[in-house]
Order: structure tokens, then sequence, then C-alpha cells
């Protein structure tokens, strides 16, 4: 499976062939230098271990650094490993959004934003208590929670009040409109988990393999017109 360490720029627009505008979500994908291949014989399984974006050598612990100087690469701020790589490479290569194509669908994988602590009604939905008719210090609380008489204790998983937000999620299935392969960038279509600036993981989508081509249903104008032009 193909895969990039990365990280989110933003989101901005652009036009595709057809002047139809796209919002995108810019992502510096790489350079990713490979640090170290695993091979189902000396490992039992198959993989690569890629390195992204290089810090101070002090900034990082002494095993670490060991491991880096191995193999012959600086320090980097994020390490991760990809099994099953489809492409061969071997140590020291470095490897960038050349290894994806305009049209491949990709998963993204990263740290939603934080949302500090937050009430039911933001985190979970709740509907809240009546603003009327009498109702005093109950407007955005919870019911109650004690299962009346029996068993008389919270439940587990009960919806409550807490932290929000800055989980790791993935969003699957999302479509490359452009590669710039000079610059390291993928444009993708849609939005991305996490704040401009943070890291992410860009993997090739497990539910639509590279050079899959997604049927897209016609509009409703253009089925109309279709089914016109094939009465005359």
């Amino acid at each position: 499976m193909l895969g990039l360490l990365a990280k989110k720029l933003g989101q901005t627009r652009v036009y595709n062939e057809q002047g139809v505008l796209i919002p995108v979500t810019v992502v510096q994908a790489g350079p990713n230098r490979v640090l170290q291949t695993k091979t189902v014989e000396n490992d039992g399984y198959k993989a690569i271990q890629v390195g992204f974006e290089e810090q101070k050598e002090h900034r990082v612990s002494k095993p670490l650094l060991g491991h880096f100087k191995k193999s012959g690469a600086p320090a980097f701020k994020r390490v991760k490993e990809f099994r099953d790589f489809k492409k061969d490479v071997k140590p020291g290569d470095v490897i960038g959004a050349n290894i994806f194509n305009k049209g491949d669908f990709i998963d993204a994988i990263g740290v939603t934003k934080g949302r500090g602590f937050e009430g039911v009604v933001k985190r979970h939905g709740f509907r809240g208590g009546d603003m009327t008719h009498g109702a005093k210090g109950w407007h955005r609380r919870n019911g109650a929670i004690g299962q009346r008489l029996f068993p008389g204790t919270v439940m587990r998983g009960m919806k409550m009040p807490g932290h929000m937000g800055q989980v790791r999620r993935t969003t699957q299935n999302l479509e490359i409109v452009q590669v710039r392969e000079a610059e390291n960038l993928l444009l993708i279509k849609g939005a991305i988990p996490g704040a401009n600036g943070d890291y992410v993981v860009i993997r090739e989508s497990k539910k639509i393999p590279q050079g899959t081509v997604r049927k897209v249903a016609p509009t409703p104008s253009k089925a109309k017109a279709k089914a016109a032009a094939a009465k005359k």
C-alpha cells in the first residue's frame, strides 16, 4: 500500500477542465526519506520506514538518533512505517507526491482540532431544557442519568460533558485533483482532519484501489436531455 507522511497547509479552490470550481485541501506530501526496509525473511513482514521534515539532532533521543545515523540520514521530526509498500525502494531513497497520480483516491489520517471541554448540547447534540415556562437552571444540561431506582448507577458509556475533539480520525475515498511534483504538493478534493500545519498520513484508499475510475451518475438535466435525444 502506497503512503506518505505529509503536512496540511490549508484550503483553496481550483477549476477543472470543464470549468467547475472544486474546493481542495493543499497538502505538502514529502519529501519522505526511506530509513529502513523490512522483509518477510528477516522481520516477518514487508514494510518500509520513512522520515519526514528534518530537525536538529539534539532534539531527538539517542536511540532514535543512532537509528537515523545507521541509515545515513539526518534527524527527522516524524517517522512512519507503511506495510506492503508497492514500489521497490531502498534505504536512502527519497519519495514524494509523484507516487500518486491525478484521479487517484486516498485516505487521509490526522488528529482533529481540539474543542476543549464542552457540554452535552454541543458535544452530543442534546436538546437541552426549556428556556421558558418556569424552567430554571436546566437549559443546556442533560437529564437524569441514574437509571431511576434500579440499578441506581450511571451506565458505562453514558453521553456526558467532556473533552471534545483532538482525536485520531480517518477520512476515506478523497480524490486527488492535482499533483504538483516540483513542489511536492497534493491538491485533494474536500476536507481532511486537523488544523493547518498539522501532520497527516496520506495513504492509498483501501476501498477504491489505485487506477480505479469512479463512475459518476449524470445530473438530472443531462439525463433529461439524453432522454429527449433518444425519443427523437
